[in-house]
C-alpha cells in the first residue's frame, strides 16, 4: 500500500500551515524550509505554481498520492454539482478521514493505520481499506478487542465535534449522518484552484 513516509514538519513549513496536525517543531520554526529560510528572496509564484501548490497541499493533508488523487478528481467530475466541492466531499467521506474526524485517531495517518490494522468496523464488518467512500447513515466503530488501545482513549478525550458526525465515546461508535456543507469543513482549501489546474 503506497503512502507518503517522508518528513512532515518540512512539508508543513513549505505550505505555512500545520497540515498534518499539531506540531511543536512547526510552531518553533514557522517559516519556509531551506538554508536561508525567511531571508531567501522568493520570486512571485506563477498562476500554475499557485494551483499546483494548492493541489499538493490537499494531497498531503488527506494523505493521498498522485494517482489516487487524480482518480478521485475524475470521480468528482462525473458527479452532479461543482467539481471542486464534490472532490472535497469525497475526501471527507473516506473511511480514514471519518475515523480521524470522529476523534478515534489523533491524525489522519494514525487513522489510516488503525483501519489497515483491522481495528475499525464499518456497518458491523471489519474494514481494512482506508480509501473506502463511506455513505451517509453508515456506522463506524472500534472493534471490541481494540477498545483498550491507549492511543484511541487519549485521542477521544481531546476530540473535536462536527455537525455531520455523531459519536458515542462510551461505546466508541460513530455515525456518518450526512455529507457536510462546504462551509462546515475547517481545512483552509481553495478547491477552485485544483479545478483550474486539471482543466488545462
Amino acid at each position: 500500500m503506497a503512502r507518503y513516509t517522508g518528513p512532515t514538519t518540512k512539508i508543513a513549513r513549505k505550505f505555512g500551515e500545520p497540515i498534518f496536525g499539531a506540531d511543536k517543531d512547526f510552531e518553533k520554526r514557522n517559516y519556509p524550509p531551506g538554508q536561508h529560510g525567511l531571508a531567501r528572496k522568493r520570486k512571485k509564484s506563477s498562476e500554475y505554481g499557485t494551483q499546483l501548490k494548492e493541489k499538493q497541499k490537499v494531497k498531503y493533508t488527506y494523505g493521498l498520492l498522485e494517482r489516487q488523487f487524480r482518480n478521485l478528481y475524475e470521480k468528482a467530475s462525473r458527479m452532479k454539482g461543482q467539481k471542486g466541492e464534490n472532490l472535497i466531499f469525497l475526501l471527507e467521506s473516506r473511511l480514514d478521514n471519518i475515523v480521524y474526524r470522529l476523534g478515534i485517531a489523533p491524525t489522519r495517518a494514525a487513522a489510516r493505520q488503525l483501519v489497515t490494522h483491522c481495528h475499525i468496523t464499518l456497518n458491523g464488518e471489519v474494514c481494512n481499506v482506508p480509501s473506502v467512500i463511506v455513505r451517509p447513515g453508515s456506522v463506524i466503530a472500534v472493534r471490541e478487542r481494540s477498545k483498550s488501545l491507549e492511543v484511541i482513549a487519549a485521542s477521544v478525550a481531546s476530540a473535536a465535534k462536527y455537525s455531520w458526525l455523531e459519536f458515542d465515546p462510551k461505546s466508541l461508535t460513530g455515525k456518518y449522518l450526512n455529507v457536510p456543507v462546504r462551509e462546515e469543513i475547517p481545512e483552509n482549501i481553495n478547491e477552485q484552484l485544483i479545478v483550474e489546474l486539471y482543466s488545462k
